[in-house]
């Protein structure tokens, strides 16, 4: 027993071996191979090319069995037979962005809504490797999107967001800090990004606490205003070591996404289940049989 675990990633291409099973039956079954000379020419002309010495009378089926077992060879390399190679690492990002929305009614209800939206959209286009999260909070706040490398999923949700979705009245965007943060260390993301799309509403001492312990985190906490910015924006922005933006500044914004954006990975404590494809290797021992279709015969 070696352990080698073998399979096969496009299994359906072996179909086509029943195929040829048959075409090369059909062929081996006649007189003449594919070269039956005897029933296309003359008889009387065939004799006399015979008496010449222009036809070979041996009649050999190498050629035809060569090309039958390099189209056998092709087949199997196109099912994809495959070695399991469990030793390879997986590594993740430890640098995450969590995307904290507003959803109470004075911001979805607002002619700027829609904009604030295609912020959010500019800002997970800009994320790279990054894994991204979603919080949306009202009266209370919620986990939209557990943090994830799967960025259109992630989009497409931050696109359904609603005056529907967080069902409790208010706004209180301290909580969602707070989970913000709770979210962070239960990723283990060591230098992330806390993006807070806000119009302002509930933001006071216990949302800039929420900030200084996002910043204590190794985190930074940045504003999108929906409106002009008041002036409690800068002072949490300068608490979590981040910024402000407004919904006119996207190519800032996510020039401070991307650019800023640190890469630091580590080795997932999992291993990554990898498929070595071998097909191409066998491509090339199908040359071997090949090369009988090109041998020269006698002068």
């Amino acid at each position: 027993m070696t352990g080698l675990d073998v399979t096969l990633l496009r299994p359906v291409w072996l179909l086509a071996l029943f195929a040829l099973a048959g075409f090369g039956w059909w062929v081996l079954r006649r007189r003449g191979g594919l070269g039956d000379w005897q029933r296309a020419v003359d008889p009387a002309l065939l004799r006399a090319m015979a008496a010449l010495g222009r036809v070979d009378s041996q009649s050999s089926r190498a050629p035809l069995w060569a090309l039958l077992t390099t189209l056998a060879v092709i087949l199997l390399a196109l099912s994809g037979p495959a070695i399991e190679r469990r030793e390879t690492l997986s590594y993740r990002n430890l640098d995450g962005v969590l995307f904290v929305v507003d959803a109470s009614a004075s911001v979805t209800e607002d002619a700027r809504w829609p904009q604030m939206l295609t912020m959010g959209r500019f800002g997970l286009a800009a994320l790279g490797t990054r894994p991204g999260g979603l919080i949306v909070y009202g009266g209370d706040a919620y986990v939209a999107t557990d943090m994830t490398g799967d960025h259109l999923q992630l989009g497409q949700t931050l696109s359904l967001l609603s005056a529907e979705t967080v069902p409790d009245g208010g706004s209180r965007p301290e909580r969602a800090l707070a989970l913000a943060a709770q979210l962070l260390a239960d990723a283990e993301v060591i230098a992330g990004d806390v993006v807070l799309f806000t119009d302002g509403d509930g933001l006071g001492p216990a949302s800039l606490r929420a900030a200084g312990e996002i910043a204590a985190q190794g985190a930074r906490l940045s504003l999108v205003s929906l409106l002009e910015p008041r002036p409690g924006f800068a002072t949490h922005a300068a608490a979590g070591q981040g910024a402000v933006f407004t919904l006119e500044q996207t190519d800032a914004f996510s020039d401070w996404v991307q650019e800023d954006a640190r890469t630091r990975l580590e080795a997932q404590d999992y291993p990554l289940l990898f498929w070595k494809d071998m097909g191409r290797y066998l491509l090339a021992l199908a040359l071997i049989p090949l090369l009988l279709l090109f041998r020269k015969g006698a002068a």
